[in-house]
């Protein structure tokens, strides 16, 4: 029998547990797959255990994604001071990298599975905020960057370049996850595959492609 939760601290150490599992299951068998029995079984606890910490699994669905997209967020926020405006971009696109290659379940939850939208109703992460949100820390740079006169004067949308850095990233990202340790494929190392896509895609952008190292 789990020994029964009292303090505070045993409730948050119990959450962050139960956050866990769900997490891994999700990603491994399908968010629909899953069922909170399961989710409890996982950790040796009864489901009645998950329902005082959670009203559903679509609550603790939103737990473990609020969890970690505030992760992510909270990562960027010192490369957000960077003066230059170009540097600024590169160090967020390589703090979204280094992310989603140390936490791959978290990055696959977040942007590799299909999962329902967000409820905004329970949801913790506020859409917009540069303290919460790792796309609006990337489109309040890029908008910087583009008021600036930075990109290609013929590029007139400036989230469509937000969205091409971010398309860009994840497709290294999600590759090197899901494909990484296939042998049939003979990969360069990681560092370089990225670099150079960066630096590919920057210079394309550019008004002044020498700007970019």
């Amino acid at each position: 029998m789990p020994p029964k939760v009292k303090s505070l601290e045993d409730r948050e150490k119990l959450r962050a547990r139960i956050i866990d599992a769900a997490r891994t299951l999700f990603v491994e068998r399908g968010i629909e797959a899953v069922s909170m029995r399961e989710i409890a079984k996982k950790i040796n606890y009864s489901a009645t255990t998950l329902y005082h910490h959670f009203a559903d699994k679509d609550a603790l669905l939103q737990a473990v994604c609020d969890e970690d997209f505030l992760k992510l967020a909270s990562g960027m926020r010192e490369l957000m001071q960077l003066p230059n405006l170009i540097e600024r971009i590169q160090a967020l696109s390589k703090g979204y990298a280094m992310f989603a290659l140390q936490y791959p379940n978290h990055y696959r939850l977040m942007f590799m599975t299909p999962r329902a939208p967000c409820n905004l109703d329970i949801t913790e992460i506020e859409q917009g905020n540069t303290e919460q949100d790792a796309y609006a820390q990337l489109k309040l740079v890029v908008k910087e960057a583009f008021d600036a006169g930075l990109f290609r004067p013929e590029i007139t949308h400036f989230e469509l370049i937000a969205q091409t850095l971010w398309a860009s990233t994840h497709g290294v990202c999600s590759l090197e996850i899901a494909l990484g340790n296939e042998p049939w494929i003979q990969w360069v190392e990681i560092d370089r595959r990225f670099n150079l896509m960066q630096r590919a895609v920057l210079r394309g952008l550019l008004r002044d492609p020498d700007s970019v190292e």
